[in-house]
């Protein structure tokens, strides 16, 4: 037994006799273009926080080099005076906790770009400068937003100073915030 099939003149067979030739609707037009701008919009917005948290990242990661540094730079400075002092190593050591705590004692200190240390007096505002050489300083560069303080004090034990607590502290702005970072550190008197 053969089956005949017949063909349709009916280009769109499951299509209603009077929808057939017609397009979307602007009802659903305007549907489609909504949840078209929601997903722009959610991409948009993720995109923008990611790119925020990045620069939070690289600037907390830059804060954190500049603290250690200052930290680094003072235990450079007792080491020196420990170990080239022209009388000895004690006269070293209390030479450099004069200097330390005198210079960086209450508003505290910063580094100088000839390697000496500035009092802040009340408290310390200057941004450090970014050179064109990448180097953070106060002499010449451009604005970095970064502020760094040193504060020194001293530790006494049995009415001898044999310890400096020394705090380096970066703060810097970003966008709406403002954010620090803090490293301390004891130094003592290895001197004996």
């Amino acid at each position: 037994m053969k089956k005949f099939f017949q063909k349709k003149n009916n280009a769109y067979p499951n299509c209603c006799a009077k929808r057939c030739g017609r397009g979307f609707t602007l009802v659903e037009t305007l549907v489609a273009i909504s949840i078209f701008t929601i997903s722009i919009l959610g991409l948009m917005s993720v995109l923008g926080s990611s790119i925020a948290n990045a620069t939070y990242a690289k600037q907390k990661s830059t804060a954190s080099y500049l603290a250690q540094e200052g930290i680094e730079y003072l235990r450079n400075m007792r080491d020196t005076a420990v170990l080239y002092n022209a009388t000895d190593a004690q006269t070293g050591w209390n030479v450099f906790r004069a200097t330390a705590t005198g210079v960086c004692s209450g508003g505290g200190c910063y580094i100088r770009d000839n390697g000496t240390l500035q009092s802040c007096g009340l408290s310390c505002t200057s941004p450090l400068l970014y050179s064109a050489s990448g180097r953070y300083g106060y002499t010449s560069g451009t604005n970095s937003s970064f502020t760094r303080t040193i504060t020194v004090t001293p530790i006494s034990v049995g009415g001898v100073i044999n310890d400096l607590k020394i705090v380096s502290r970066v703060s810097w702005v970003q966008g709406s915030g403002s954010y620090n970072v803090t490293f301390s550190e004891d130094l003592f008197n290895w001197v004996e």
